[in-house]
């Protein structure tokens, strides 16, 4: 756990700086901690504003599939209500994003197939649940920091809202992961 903690805090500060990680070496997602999962997910890069939108939407969408069985499934009210967050403004992101791309990019073909990064949570529930999910989130969240800031950092985003929906994806994820970091400290 605390090997995870010293990678999890490099990787923000190499973030918060601005640095342009894209990929997490084989090994250190939360794949490989627990039995169950199919595999850590490699964090994304993109090349564009369009890559970024599609590779964000499938991303978000994990991420509220697995919000709704912890919401489900926890006992703590803690993890119920940051559950129901991610739901709502992660499904609000989503129709952003699927009207952006209707709108500015119709004729494109979306050939992307996303490799989930989450375990499959089937049989989990109350403490064991919130921990799994608390380490797969945080380095799910990392993913969606680390596109958003490359988009910004390298001045990808022709749209103005797309800019700002990419600022807005990196600085409250960024804010959740501290959050999920400490509950994991106070609560395992």
């Amino acid at each position: 756990m605390k090997r995870i903690l010293i990678i999890t805090l490099i990787i923000l500060a190499a973030v918060g700086i601005g640095a342009n990680i894209v990929s997490a070496q084989a090994g250190f997602g939360p794949g490989m901690m627990w039995p169950g999962k199919m595999g850590p997910g490699m964090m994304e890069s993109v090349n564009s504003e369009y890559e970024f939108l599609v590779k964000m939407i499938p991303h978000h969408e994990e991420a509220v599939t697995k919000a709704k069985i912890l919401r489900d499934n926890t006992n703590r009210e803690e993890m119920r209500e940051f559950a129901k967050d991610i739901i709502e403004i992660q499904t609000q992101e989503i129709e952003e994003m699927e009207k952006y791309l209707a709108e500015w990019y119709p004729n494109r073909t979306n050939n992307y197939h996303y490799q989930p990064m989450m375990g499959d949570y089937q049989g989990l529930s109350g403490e064991e649940l919130d921990y799994y999910f608390l380490e797969d989130m945080i380095f799910h969240h990392m993913g969606a920091v680390m596109m958003s800031q490359q988009l910004i950092m390298q001045g990808l985003a022709e749209h103005q809202s797309v800019y700002l929906l990419a600022r807005s994806i990196r600085d409250s994820q960024r804010q959740e992961i501290f959050m999920m970091r400490d509950w994991l400290d106070k609560w395992y």
